[in-house]
């Protein structure tokens, strides 16, 4: 990646019209790495040990000879987008839970390694694509737990106990086919976010630019997630997306991206790359100390809450936006 000649080009990157500026991409033992964790501000980090056994092995034929032959959990799409959701959000005429009418954009299956391997080598254009997404824990292959064990994790450790956050709470594992897509939304957790085979370009945004991303109502399936269709976007729906800016980088096998808690990202697997795979550390926020100014993430964290608190008691979304117009036209505003 460093140097003038990158194993991608320009081509294998879909068109946006976004102001960004390249996130920063520094040493593993650079101390700077630190300053940008404490200001909360994502950093590649570069040639580290972190996730290096699985650089060296977790090519596509190795994980399906070693990722255990019980049901993987795989996300299947009818494009290249593969938006999240909450299925506790939804409302469910069955057993008359409260939620939003909701049609998913994906469907979840349960799928074995093989299957799935075989689906991807032999895609076609026109056929639904497939990303898969797997907690790597003991209930994974011998083989991927004993490389998973031998990641330097004296060295994320240190990075969690010497900025204070709070305990791991998942290892994630994605194979994504080349063109994937994951849109803009954005985690409330920590995240070291390594990739191990292929390429991927990471669009993210600062706290700063929640209302330019507009992102949808708690109450709704698509929490978290932007309304705005990159590649499409509706400016007159949402038109302070114009003035978005952000950072960008494409991390290929051995860099690990540090991506800040409330930091809104966008991810996609290159054009013409080949599957990507792809390991996230999540830790959960450090203990939340209030100095003013308050910071952007936990303005957006304060935000969050009082939007669930009001839900609570008003119990129906629709409620929830007049009653904070009416509490801000006329007495917050000029």
């Amino acid at each position: 990646m460093d140097g003038d000649k990158k194993p991608w080009d320009p081509s294998q990157l879909r068109k946006y019209d976004l102001n960004l500026e390249e996130i920063p991409r520094l040493h593993y033992k650079d101390p700077k790495i630190d300053e940008y964790i404490k200001e909360n501000k994502p950093v590649v980090i570069t040639e580290s040990n972190i996730v290096k056994p699985a650089v060296q092995r977790w090519s596509l034929e190795y994980l399906e000879r070693n990722l255990g032959h019980s049901g993987h959990t795989v996300f299947v799409s009818r494009n290249h987008k593969f938006k999240y959701y909450d299925e506790k959000k939804i409302y469910n005429r069955v057993s008359n839970t409260k939620g939003v009418e909701f049609t998913p954009p994906t469907r979840k299956v349960e799928m074995r390694i093989e299957d799935f391997m075989k689906r991807v080598k032999e895609w076609k254009k026109g056929d639904e694509r497939i990303y898969l997404q797997q907690s790597l824990t003991t209930t994974v292959g011998n083989n991927i737990v004993e490389d998973f064990v031998k990641f330097d994790w004296d060295y994320v450790n240190g990075k969690q106990t010497k900025h204070n956050w709070g305990p791991l709470t998942s290892n994630l594992l994605f194979i994504a086919m080349e063109g994937n897509q994951t849109p803009c939304h954005y985690d409330e957790q920590e995240n070291f976010f390594a990739q191990v085979q292929g390429y991927k370009r990471c669009i993210l945004f600062p706290p700063s630019q929640f209302e330019c991303l507009y992102p949808y109502p708690v109450h709704h399936p698509h929490d978290r997630q932007s309304m705005v269709d990159f590649e499409r976007p509706d400016y007159n729906k949402f038109p302070k997306f114009k003035n978005v800016k952000g950072w960008e980088a494409v991390v290929g096998p051995g860099d690990v991206l540090y991506i800040p808690i409330y930091w809104w990202h966008h991810i996609e697997s290159l054009l013409r790359g080949g599957p990507t795979v792809t390991v996230n550390f999540w830790y959960k926020g450090g203990p939340s100390t209030l100095e003013y100014p308050l910071k952007d993430h936990q303005k957006v964290s304060i935000t969050r809450n009082v939007e669930k608190m009001l839900l609570e008691v008003l119990q129906d979304p629709k409620e929830v936006g007049p009653l904070l117009r009416s509490m801000v036209l006329g007495r917050y505003t000029e």
